[in-house]
């Protein structure tokens, strides 16, 4: 009998021991196989998993998005373009161009995000960076321009055909976050099927999106996939659940689909996207400032349960004049700033105006721990404010 419950209790001990394993895992972050990768929330940019996120790597055809963005932001998308011979020639995955033909730049953005067309690329570059050149150059500004820092381009479709030629899993991460904010954009990348009108023929090119997530994880919002022999297998993936948006990246992951998918379902359990500041008056301000003083926006954040009790709030505003009289008859415009801090580092910060537009008005009742500290500065001379 002794031995019988010596069993038993090293079996509930190896039980206890494994079903604690996941509990860990889940406090950590998502289990995945990818080299390189990042979770970061679409609102404020919070990374909120990372994996060697800001380590250069290949990146293969996700450098698409930087070239469908620009193509996009050109005003161009209704413009027809003259097929060359170097782009119908391009290797690797394509569209089946031909020489000679003109097509919707719109047509082979779709084509660029949907079926991955090398010949797209360059057919793109060509028209809207005047050479191949010239749109790597465009393509490496707007990298300064998003903040990507450990990124360099060298061509429009992510081909092995220069040794540095590479980003990092962070950086790809911003220039999701930042295309996204284009409408036009999201609604390509969110496309499942395409039609293109083909010129001199009766038939239409369809495309079918390869990115799976659109059709195998309900709540994919788009991305884009890539692969070369050196780079191996990279995805950029979007989702949104219960107004939260996330992106996801993996650079070199042999497992990617359902590294993304468990990503995202991480995240979306973990996180709640948080309305730290409504739109509309303030609280924490002096009498004289009470429904005065509002902020223009709502600000968001995500936030695990155990952070909401870290957050807390400073406000810096104009001192009301004795005479309730401003220099030059009106309030300073913004009349302070609200700054927030998550655990005494600060995660944004939003101007605030006095007496603006009629706006919602704030419930801050179940933000007990939203700790609100006003205080007061002067300027000696008027030419010292500046707006935030």
């Amino acid at each position: 009998m002794s031995r019988y419950k010596t069993i038993v209790k090293m079996t509930i001990a190896v039980i206890l021991l494994f079903s604690a394993i996941p509990l860990k895992a889940a406090a950590d972050g998502p289990g995945v196989s990818a080299h390189g990768a990042v979770l970061m929330e679409q609102e404020s940019g919070r990374v909120l998993f990372g994996r060697d996120e800001h380590s250069p790597m290949r990146i293969a055809s996700i450098t698409k998005i930087m070239t469908a963005i620009i193509a996009v932001e050109s005003g161009k998308l209704e413009q027809r373009v003259k097929i060359s011979n170097s782009a119908a020639g391009t290797e690797g995955s394509s569209l089946y161009l031909k020489p000679g033909e003109t097509v919707l730049l719109k047509d082979l953005v779709y084509g660029l995000m949907l079926r991955s067309g090398n010949d797209s690329a360059v057919a793109i570059a060509e028209y809207v960076g005047g050479s191949l050149d010239g749109f790597v150059y465009m393509m490496n500004e707007k990298a300064r321009e998003i903040g990507m820092k450990d990124t360099l381009f060298q061509n429009p479709h992510g081909l092995d055909d220069h040794e540095d030629h590479y980003s990092s899993a962070f950086d790809m991460a911003l220039l999701t976050r930042y295309a996204m904010e284009n409408d036009r954009f999201k609604e390509i990348s969110a496309t499942e099927v395409y039609r293109s009108p083909q010129e001199g023929e009766k038939w239409d090119r369809v495309w079918r999106n390869k990115n799976k997530m659109l059709k195998y994880y309900k709540y994919s919002t788009g991305g884009k996939t890539g692969y070369t022999k050196r780079a191996k297998r990279t995805l950029v993936s979007t989702a949104e659940k219960n107004g939260m948006e996330l992106i996801a990246v993996t650079l070199n992951d042999p497992n990617d689909w359902d590294d993304h998918e468990r990503m995202f379902e991480w995240g979306f359990h973990q996180f709640d996207l948080v309305p730290i500041v409504k739109k509309g008056p303030v609280s924490g301000v002096q009498k004289a400032y009470k429904n005065k003083v509002e902020a223009n926006r709502t600000f968001y954040y995500p936030l695990k349960e155990s952070e909401k009790q870290d957050i807390s709030s400073t406000i810096n505003v104009y001192r009301y004049p004795k005479d309730g009289k401003w220099k030059n008859g009106e309030a300073p415009k913004p009349i302070g700033r609200l700054f927030i801090e998550l655990a005494g580092v600060e995660i944004g910060n939003l101007p605030l105006y006095y007496e603006g537009e009629a706006l919602i008005k704030e419930d801050i009742g179940v933000w007990k721990s939203l700790r609100q500290m006003f205080s007061q500065f002067f300027f000696v001379k008027a030419e010292d404010s500046t707006d935030g």
